[in-house]
This record gives structure tokens, C-alpha cells and sequence, in this order.
């Protein structure tokens, strides 16, 4: 099982406002909060995001260099992938692929795919037993 993932973020208040109400629609709570970070846990693992400083900003983040390319999160069912949709929607987060969504991860694979204010993408997939195997 994983223990945590600390992501360094450009801007903690954008980060916290946009992973906040995701995490906890996913589940997690809040675990710690400092001066230069804060986190959220759901069972035995958390995930971190830091104030990254000024002089690690440039380059900025682009999921095809070495290194992370996205996180994908389990969710409750298809529906709850529609509901987390209409909320990111609502809140002005594009959502990326969206001529081939719901199904961007390939017939039967029920996901909604977007990013963070940094551009890590995220993705939130539906669980097998959810899944429309009909999908285009």
C-alpha cells in the first residue's frame, strides 16, 4: 500500500482551494496544516502539497518530462464520476479529452480526466464493477 505522495505546489491557497473539496468529495480528511503545507489522509495514506519555493518554479510542471504524469483516484461508482464532472464544470476546470469523455482511458474504463492548478493531471475512474463495458 502506499504510504504518501508530496506534491510541490506554485501556489498552496490556489492548491488548497482546488484539492480540498476533491479530496474530500474522495473520501480524505484533513491530516496536518503548517505555515508551508498542508495534507489529507484516508486510511493509512496521505497525500502532501508544500509551497514549493521560488527559485524550484521555473521550469514549471509538464507531466511528459521525467517524473509524475498524473494521479488517478479510485471513485465510489459511475455516478459519483458524473457528480465530481458537474462539480469540476461548475467550478471552471476544463476537463481534458472531452470529446472522448467519459471513456478517454478506452472502452469500458468510466473516468473523468482534468488538472490541478500546476497542470498535474488527475483522473477519477469508476470502479470495474461501474463500468459500462458498452462505452465507446
Amino acid at each position: 500500500m502506499l504510504h504518501h505522495i508530496e506534491l510541490y505546489v506554485s501556489d498552496l491557497a490556489k492548491s488548497e482551494a482546488f484539492w480540498g473539496w476533491l479530496l474530500h468529495r474522495l473520501g480524505y480528511s484533513e491530516y496536518r496544516r503548517w505555515e508551508q503545507g498542508f495534507s489529507f489522509r484516508r486510511d493509512q495514506t496521505y497525500l502532501v502539497f508544500v509551497q514549493a519555493e521560488e527559485r524550484f518554479m521555473d521550469p514549471p510542471y509538464h507531466r511528459c518530462r521525467v517524473g509524475l504524469n498524473h494521479l488517478a483516484f479510485h471513485a465510489g461508482s459511475k455516478e459519483h464520476v458524473d457528480e465530481l464532472t458537474v462539480e469540476l464544470l461548475r467550478r471552471g476546470t476544463p476537463l481534458l479529452y472531452p470529446d472522448r469523455h467519459p471513456y478517454a482511458g478506452g472502452p469500458g474504463h468510466y473516468a473523468v480526466f482534468f488538472e490541478d492548478p500546476d497542470r498535474i493531471k488527475v483522473e477519477v475512474v469508476a470502479p470495474p464493477a461501474f463500468r459500462d463495458d458498452e462505452g465507446s
